[in-house]
Parts: structure tokens; sequence; C-alpha cells
């Protein structure tokens, strides 16, 4: 079903919030990036184009990490030094990607491949991250000392975050995967000793003006279906808010893992289009 039938079928309209209600709930339960799930659906599950899939998910992962980035922020859970120092490379390199798209033409066939096949990569890379942290969970400490915490927020070079900043926002403009487990994974390493619930905090903040600045790059050349977004968020909202109030209860090793069971099919699947 094509993106554009969506307003005459009142049904597929339930079937989106449905959708995004179950994308926000695993969201809110594991932490992995709605992009790696929602895209693959919107393309596989209701025949979105890939380039409208990803523009729309770009401004759905914007709006609804905005609203966990608000409480984190209350939380005084951010550590805004590691935001600003991976903005600084994401956002740049988001502008320089969306602007390449723009001019190669979203439409193009080609440029079509590129997006799938990159987006399979995508898939499998937070599919093999997603594992690892089902594996690994429970290994890192989830608080330091306060006159710790500042040594722990510093990389150990400052140019390394700016730099994989710069690459998960080529991936993430180019598939909207990628700010998520991926993204965790990255600050795992840069920050080694910084606590578990902080590096979170700071993955959602900074892809909050990631996928802002993407999204309406993408909108800037037509490549965002409102509607589909408008629908999605109406589930996700309030998946998203159950979500987070059930991870304590939820057995998370074991969703993590079937998780990257369900990412890894959806990769292969969008390498092999």
């Amino acid at each position: 079903m094509r993106a554009g039938c969506l307003q005459s079928r009142p049904i597929m309209e339930a079937h989106l919030v449905i959708a995004g209600f179950v994308v926000g709930l695993i969201v809110g339960l594991t932490g992995v990036g709605g992009g790696a799930l929602m895209t693959p659906l919107l393309i596989f599950g209701f025949g979105v184009k890939p380039h409208l899939a990803v523009g729309t998910d770009l401004l759905f992962a914007a709006i609804t990490k905005a609203t966990g980035s608000l409480e984190l922020a209350r939380s005084r859970l951010i550590d805004w030094p590691v935001v600003g120092l991976l903005s600084a490379g994401s956002i740049p390199a988001a502008l320089i990607t969306v602007y390449l798209l723009h001019h190669a033409g979203a439409t193009d066939p080609a440029v079509q491949r590129l997006i799938t096949a990159t987006l399979g990569v995508a898939v499998l890379l937070t599919a093999a991250a997603t594992f690892y942290k089902a594996v690994r969970g429970g290994s890192r400490a989830r608080q330091l000392p306060a006159h710790e915490l500042a040594d722990a927020a510093r990389p150990r070079h400052w140019s390394l975050p700016v730099l994989f900043g710069a690459a998960i926002g080529t991936l993430v403009s180019i598939t909207s995967v990628g700010a998520g487990a991926i993204g965790v994974s990255v600050l795992m390493l840069l920050y080694p000793r910084l606590p578990l619930p902080r590096i979170v905090a700071a993955d959602i903040a900074y892809a909050v003006p990631l996928t802002l600045v993407a999204g309406l790059g993408h909108a800037s050349f037509g490549a965002v279906n409102w509607t589909l977004l408008v629908q999605l968020l109406l589930g996700s909202l309030p998946g998203i808010w159950l979500g987070a109030r059930l991870v304590r209860r939820a057995p998370e090793r074991l969703l993590r893992a079937l998780l990257s069971v369900l990412l890894t099919w959806a990769g292969l699947k969008l390498i092999a289009i």
C-alpha cells in the first residue's frame, strides 16, 4: 500500500497508529532507536517509498526523543559537553549529506537502492549493538560519585566524539538509523567510565537536533509524509510513556536478544532488495 493511499483507507490509519504504539513501546522498554524498527516496517509493511520512510521517520524520532530529553534534563542526567562534541560532528555531516541527497535526486532508482542497502547495513549494525548490550548490559556501573563525573565525561581526545558524530550523522541522514543502539555503543567506547544512564541520556539528547536537522532537510525536498507522521505519533507517544513505566519489570536482556534477531532479518531483507 502506497503512502499516498493512506488517507483513503481508514483501516490503514488504525494500523499505523498501532504500529507507532508498538515501536514506541519497544523503544521505551529497550532504548533501541525507533528508526531501526520503524523505517523497515514502513517499507515492507506499508509499502512506503524508502526516501519517504526515512524522511518521515527522522521527524518522528526528533519529536519522540525531544519528549524523553525534557524529562532527562529535569533529572540532570544529560552531560551537555558530551552532547556538544557529538553535535559538532553530526549536525554539519547531516546538512552535507542531505544536500548531496537532494542534488542526487532522492527518487532516482540508484539513490533508492543506495538508501535501502545502507539502511540494511545500518540495521545489521544496530542488531549487533543490541545483542552486545543484551549480553553485556549489566557490566557497567549505574552511578559515580559527583566528583568523578566530570572526569568520566571527558573523552580520550576531543576529536574522537566529533569524528564519530560525523559518521553517525551521515548514516542517520541517509537511513534514519544509527542514533540509537549504535550511538550508545559508540558512547560506551568513547566514555568507558560514564554510567549507563548518562550514556543513554546523552545519546537521546544529541539525537534530537541531529534528527530534526536531517528531517527538516528531507522535508525541504518533499521527502516527508506529514499525515503518516501524525498517525505514527498518535501511537508512539503513549507507547513510549507506557514502555518507560514497564521497563523495570520487563526482562530487558531477553527483549534485546529477540529484538536483535528481528533486526538481523530486516537488515538482510533490505540488502537483498
